[in-house]
């Protein structure tokens, strides 16, 4: 299959690739008389892409398919506070069936892949004795190999040492085939637990082989620093990149000094880091008259120390968070505007985070980007620069895994009348 004039990732020109047994095997630069090196063969099908914007496909770094659809359930988070979401999902968590919840997963999953997210990481919560979610969205992730790719997070919601058995639960929930083993050490019972969670997970991650990704930090407590914790022992035990910090909201009220201090570990452990601006600015906060936090981590200060930084959704119409579409377009929207990266080249820059930032977390490496060799994974854009469908939230046209077309939108008809 050839595809002609697509306006790779914001780029001044325009290239024509092939596609063939899944991969991306030829890319030419189409010349200014409007030729290139890519002829069609005989028999091939060719689309021409008329200019329009193509990015590898989205990432969705962090999400909770396992809660995804229960706004509301049994009732809604009046506070809007996380401590009041944990409280709800507690109750309603025991609702939860193996069905149930593949049904609700599907179906966020579905949204997701409209809206052009191939790839997706998300958290299934372990404090629950059966490990029903868990157990679920690992059999739908297998199911959908091939078509979307799921990594399931070994997630102790409610702890690991301040729930019953919590470590005899996150260790059956990596035997039973999470791809990643999590924490949430600002919700432990003490400082004491919250380190020994995560050396814990550390361990574990080393014992079973898999990536670690902690909420880490989600809390407007300056006094809360598992980061630094976590930080240290990915560097110590050589994991680097295969750890993910996701949230780290607390660093918004780290006094200046401590976090300069603290930039130097973060950079010498090789992290990756996930922003959620959409859920983090309806949750942070909450305990401020004024001036209000903005609830979200650094982002500008991590990048510019050359830290990897991603944006994710969180949650869509749980007990956190009661909207959401699965977008990639709206948390970035959110993102740039909330950590004030509106210049221009920041607007054309911000895909990023939610595809090569964001694949970085995953550990996705040759399996992602628009390459000869790699696997044909894209999508196509209903703009020419990433500016424009940002601002006009641009339909995602197509959407191709490994060459297979896995979605499809056509464009909405606007009519002025007047």
């Amino acid at each position: 299959m050839l595809f002609r004039n697509a306006r790779l990732e914001n780029s001044s020109s325009l290239t024509d690739f092939r596609i063939a047994d899944g991969k991306f095997v030829e890319l030419s630069t189409v010349k200014e008389d409007g030729t290139s090196a890519l002829l069609p063969l005989p028999q091939e099908e060719v689309i021409d892409l008329g200019g329009k914007l193509v990015l590898p496909p989205f990432v969705e770094p962090h999400i909770h398919l396992d809660s995804a659809l229960t706004a509301g359930e049994p009732r809604f988070n009046l506070s809007g506070t996380l401590f009041e979401g944990i409280d709800i999902w507690s109750e309603r968590k025991h609702a939860c069936t193996h069905e149930e919840v593949k049904e609700r997963a599907f179906a966020a999953l579905q949204m997701m892949a409209k809206n052009g997210v191939q790839f997706v990481r998300s958290h299934a919560d372990c404090t629950d004795p059966k490990l029903t979610a868990l157990r679920a969205l690992c059999e739908l992730r297998d199911e959908l190999k091939g078509t979307m790719e799921l990594q399931i997070v070994a997630f102790p919601q409610e702890g690991i040492h301040s729930f019953p058995n919590g470590k005899e639960l996150i260790r059956k929930a990596l035997e039973i085939g999470a791809d990643v083993v999590g924490a949430i050490p600002h919700f432990e019972f003490t400082r004491e637990y919250s380190v020994d969670s995560l050396n814990y997970i550390i361990e574990l991650a080393q014992e079973f082989d898999v990536l670690v990704d902690v909420h880490c930090d989600e809390i407007d407590d300056g006094a809360s620093r598992g980061l630094e914790t976590l930080a240290a022992r990915a560097l110590e035990t050589g994991l680097a990149d295969r750890v993910t910090a996701s949230h780290t909201t607390a660093t918004h009220s780290y006094n200046n000094a401590y976090f300069s201090k603290l930039t130097r570990l973060l950079r010498m452990s090789e992290i990756n880091f996930v922003c959620n601006p959409l859920v983090n600015t309806h949750l942070q906060g909450r305990f401020d008259t004024y001036p209000k936090r903005r609830g979200v981590t650094r982002v500008k200060e991590l990048l510019e120390a050359g830290c990897n930084v991603a944006f994710g959704h969180d949650d869509v119409r749980d007990p956190w968070y009661p909207m959401g579409d699965g977008n990639p377009m709206d948390v970035t929207h959110m993102g740039i505007h909330v950590n004030q990266m509106m210049g221009y080249q920041q607007i054309m820059d911000s895909y990023k985070m939610v595809t090569h930032n964001a694949a970085r977390c995953l550990h996705l490496e040759d399996n992602y980007g628009i390459a000869a060799g790699r696997p044909a994974h894209f999508i196509v854009l209903n703009a020419d620069t990433w500016y424009d469908a940002l601002n006009t939230r641009a339909e995602v046209l197509s959407s191709y895994h490994g060459g297979k077309l896995i979605a499809q939108t056509q464009p909405r008809l606007k009519e002025i009348l007047f």
